[in-house]
């Protein structure tokens, strides 16, 4: 094996961990956020609630996007409904960078209670995952109910019913006198000799992935949130009996709201002359909220 039991004496905070098992045909991803985590939360004033479904919603957003090998690539996830309490979620992670916001109304969420579950937070919605790959390898997205009791669950029935690809997620959010902690891990069983977007037919039931699913599904939330248990070691502790788990660290995760004047800008000269004057208020000023970082910008155009 490539993991070592002794390889505790970092946590890997804010970093992405992949790891593979090839007799298994499986492949996997651990994450824990912390400091960036704090950042992006920092943005609004979110009410317990909605900063626990967007935690869970970010780690989601890393564990989906560290599936993705080409440089360059972006996933975004967004879970919408008309009618529920929340009405838009959207988080995305782009090479180590990683942002998300949630819109929300305060007197809808006030009538549900402490502990709201997803179907209170968002009746009947839907959940959106979208992987916009570098280059010219195209733009895809699969749409599917916004359904169970986590947004987990609705990304596990995603992977099944849009990918055909056996999926087991677990999150972890805490919350306490330190801040807010989360983490997660993503396992999956894919066909051997898959390559790419070129998927073999994988059986739901394959006694591989029943194997890996086992051990996989062992793991507890609080060992997800032990500061004092590297992501390494977590890998070790599931998989150690097999034959061969090959380990890679991967990006650094940072909050990475690309919001500037000049990105703005931008945006903003694509659009006709004629839009753009009605944008302008008395000043000749286009003011700009971005959503996920909560600051407005004064672009002169």
């Amino acid at each position: 094996m490539n993991a070592s039991p002794d390889m505790t004496d970092e946590t890997h905070s804010g970093r992405l961990l992949a790891f593979t098992i090839p007799t298994r045909n499986a492949r996997g991803r651990l994450v824990r956020l912390d400091h960036t985590l704090d950042q992006i939360l920092a943005a609004h004033d979110y009410p317990p609630p909605i900063t626990h479904l967007l935690a869970e919603a970010l780690v989601l957003a890393v564990l989906m996007g560290g599936l993705v090998k080409e440089d360059g690539s972006q996933v975004t996830m967004q879970a919408q409904t008309e009618a529920g309490a929340v009405s838009l979620l959207v988080c995305d992670y782009k090479g180590g960078e990683l942002r998300g916001y949630v819109d929300f109304d305060p007197a809808k969420l006030a009538e549900l209670g402490a502990n709201p579950s997803l179907f209170a937070l968002f009746g009947k919605g839907y959940l959106a995952i979208t992987f916009d790959l570098a280059g010219d390898q195209g733009r895809y997205q699969g749409i599917v109910p916004l359904e169970g009791d986590s947004l987990a669950e609705a990304c596990e029935r995603y992977f099944y019913q849009s990918e055909q690809v056996p999926t087991l997620i677990r999150c972890a959010v805490r919350s306490d006198e330190a801040g807010v902690r989360a983490a997660g891990m993503l396992v999956q069983h894919l066909p051997s000799g898959e390559e790419g977007r070129e998927r073999l037919h994988s059986q739901l039931d394959h006694p591989e992935w029943e194997h890996v699913a086992i051990l996989a599904g062992s793991l507890r939330h609080d060992e997800l949130l032990d500061d004092g248990l590297s992501l390494e070691a977590i890998a070790w502790r599931l998989f150690h009996e097999e034959d061969e788990v090959r380990i890679q660290r991967g990006a650094a995760i940072e909050r990475g709201c690309r919001c500037s004047v000049e990105h703005y800008r931008d945006v903003l000269e694509r659009f006709p002359e004629d839009q753009r004057i009605d944008m302008r208020d008395e000043n000749g000023i286009v003011l700009v909220d971005c959503a996920f970082c909560s600051r407005q910008f004064a672009i002169d155009i």
